[in-house]
């Protein structure tokens, strides 16, 4: 019976590692189009818990926004991807498909459907809260005639909860 309280208790244990995530993030946006103004982004996202987890792969829902400077802002949402490595070292994938708003029209990325697709890199703190670099792109995915496209650095800090 110890045993078995043991595993359960393990059980929940490894499934509570994975926990619901916010991401505030702080970089700077390259615009693709020459008369585009690069300039300072930031950003936000909520990672919810995993649906599916498997040894090192989780996968989860996600939601984010992004202003620059001028005001230019996407939101999306859309699936996330975390692999961890065996020691606290991670890779994360997300595409997440939006709504796109430039505030200025030099910014204009061919319409107000926007992908945001990113790919970064992470470390695990003590705390269990994150950091990480990451590389976005936004673009049309060319559902547009105009697909100029957006891309950025960003440093982020992942407050798990």
């Amino acid at each position: 019976m110890r045993s078995l309280i043991i595993a359960a208790l393990g059980l929940l244990a490894a499934g509570s590692v994975q926990a619901q995530s916010i991401i505030f993030g702080a970089g700077y946006a390259d615009f693709s189009d020459s008369q585009s103004v690069d300039q300072a982004l930031f950003s936000l996202e909520y990672q919810h818990r995993p649906f599916h987890e498997a040894t090192r792969f989780s996968a989860t829902w996600g939601a984010a926004v992004s202003v620059d400077e001028d005001g230019d802002t996407h939101i999306g949402a859309g699936l996330v991807g975390i692999y961890a490595f065996n020691n606290r070292w991670f890779v994360e994938g997300s595409v997440m498909p939006g709504y796109y708003d430039e505030s200025n029209a030099l910014n204009d990325l061919g319409g107000s459907f926007q992908i945001r697709s990113l790919i970064g890199l992470g470390y695990t703190l003590n705390s269990g809260n994150k950091v990480s670099v990451a590389l976005t792109h936004k673009s049309n995915a060319s559902t547009q005639e105009d697909n100029p496209g957006v891309n950025a650095v960003l440093l982020r800090y992942h407050y798990s909860f």
